[in-house]
């Protein structure tokens, strides 16, 4: 008896690492934005860049978590004067706010594929609470000729005010609420 007690107690003191980091890919991932300009369009804009990672529990999603970089520098609209006033003291002053971070501070399931990532959104200087609804695309092996890992891929959609982050230049003729669009690509880090 004194055995299996020891041998218990060996196995509870063992730490569980059940959360596996997955890195993510930003040729297959994207995060775009969109507003109204003045009634007449609605221009979006995406990042070239997105750094970070996901800490993945398959067995509990919930007990998930990400972290998500944003640098300014890789904001494009398509239009390259465009691209100047958006990074400009107008609108993000990507000299003095040179990237934009996320990082979840909660992960609820939402329905069967369904999430409600919730965590402290960083723009301007500001961080605010926001909610992602998500949904999970697939979870598995990737594989590619030679190439193979683990891989997690999600959807995700909000609406900031960007008024709240004190970025409110030309508001309301340029909407103060901004649809963002995210799809993600993460795969399992290398050891």
């Amino acid at each position: 008896m004194k055995r299996l007690a020891l041998v218990a107690l060996l196995f509870a003191s063992l730490p569980v690492f059940a959360a596996e980091k997955y890195d993510i890919d930003p040729a297959h991932s994207a995060v775009i934005f969109s507003w109204n300009h003045f009634g007449f369009s609605n221009p979006s804009a995406r990042f070239d860049k997105i750094e970070g990672s996901v800490q993945l529990d398959k067995a509990d999603l919930a007990k998930s978590s990400v972290s998500v970089t944003l640098p300014l520098d890789a904001l494009d609209t398509g239009v390259a004067k465009l691209d100047e006033h958006l990074k400009s003291p107008d609108f993000f002053d990507a000299a003095k706010y040179p990237t934009i971070t996320f990082k979840s501070t909660k992960v609820e399931k939402a329905g069967e594929n369904g999430l409600k990532i919730t965590g402290d959104l960083t723009v301007h200087g500001v961080t605010k609470p926001v909610t992602l609804n998500a949904k999970v695309n697939k979870i598995g092996l990737f594989e590619m000729g030679p190439y193979k890992a683990q891989a997690a891929g999600f959807d995700a959609e909000t609406v900031i005010k960007r008024s709240d982050f004190g970025v409110n230049k030309y508001v309301p003729n340029v909407s103060d609420e901004i649809p963002v669009r995210i799809t993600l690509d993460a795969k399992q880090a290398t050891k």
